[in-house]
């Protein structure tokens, strides 16, 4: 089954990594953005099953996008995993009160992307 999977992050390097990782482990429709601005457009348009946001973007940071998806109610439903390289060193309250589906740290394995992603949404 081909799913639909929005990649948001600021860093060219990590959206071209994350989503070579996904295609060769999964036949899954990825889209990507490069802002959180970017990213509630893409929501919008393509009304993905799935959205990995990284939490650090300047302009618009993960956690006003993520606010702003769950304000919308036609993104609201959208599942969202944080992609994070502070996970391990903040406090866990900073992610506690966040509507999210899971929290996954960066660096992350390409190829296990789809694998994790399937077993937190129950894809399997």
């Amino acid at each position: 089954m081909s799913r639909k999977i929005l990649i948001v992050d600021d860093e060219e390097d990590v959206r071209a990594i994350a989503t070579l990782g996904i295609e060769l482990s999964a036949e899954w429709n990825i889209f990507t953005a490069a802002s959180g601005k970017e990213a509630l457009t893409q929501a919008l348009i393509h009304q993905p099953e799935v959205i990995l946001l990284d939490m650090m973007m300047p302009d618009m940071d993960g956690r006003t996008t993520l606010q702003q998806l769950k304000t919308n109610p036609a993104t609201s439903h959208i599942p969202v995993i944080l992609v994070t390289a502070k996970f391990q060193e903040s406090e866990p309250e900073i992610f506690a009160n966040l509507e999210v589906a899971a929290i996954f740290a960066k660096p992350f394995r390409p190829l296990q992307l789809a694998n994790q992603i399937s077993q937190v949404l129950g894809w399997n």
